[in-house]
């Protein structure tokens, strides 16, 4: 019985250092894009990592160019005829990211702004910035992006709080 309770200890824990530890040190939670357009949430898929939109700056069409105003956006630029009707917000737009040292590789990521799909990676840079590349073929062929994470309300705070002079 001790065995197995030590396996199972074991075990659990051997996933822990390849998702980061806390907050600022892990590539999943919520990131703002560039531009400040949209929302990505970066999640766990078994032991992989995949990212959806949970947020978008506007939501619905605002010019008759791009669709009927005032409607939810949807995945209107996909190849599949049938998937055309998805509304963007909600929507995959990553998967099959695998951790490899300091990069997260070997995944695929969608723009629906384009309906194309592209290989990609990312690595944390920092608590607060995230390097995704997206690439055709190699790596050296393609374009970086830097996604922000928000600090938590109180630790904002708290750096620009004015230091307090208390008396003895």
């Amino acid at each position: 019985m001790r065995f197995l309770l030590f396996m199972l200890t074991l075990i659990s824990t051997i996933p822990a250092p390849l998702f980061g530890s806390g907050e600022g040190e892990s590539v999943f939670g919520v990131w703002l894009t560039e531009g400040g357009a949209s929302k990505l949430e970066i999640a766990p898929c078994g032991d992989k990592a995949c990212a959806r939109v949970v947020w978008m700056k506007n939501s619905t069409y605002m010019n008759s160019k791009d669709g009927p105003v005032g409607t939810e956006k949807t995945d209107r630029h996909n190849p599949a005829p049938d998937l055309r009707n998805r509304p963007i917000l909600g929507l995959q737009v990553m998967e099959g990211l695998m951790p490899e040292g300091e990069w997260w590789e070997k995944g695929s990521c969608y723009d629906p702004q384009t309906g194309k799909n592209y290989q990609c990676k990312m690595k944390l840079e920092s608590p607060t910035a995230l390097k995704l590349r997206g690439f055709i073929g190699f790596s050296l062929l393609g374009r970086s992006y830097t996604l922000t994470r928000e600090l938590p309300v109180q630790v904002k705070s708290a750096q620009n709080r004015e230091p307090r002079v208390t008396s003895p």
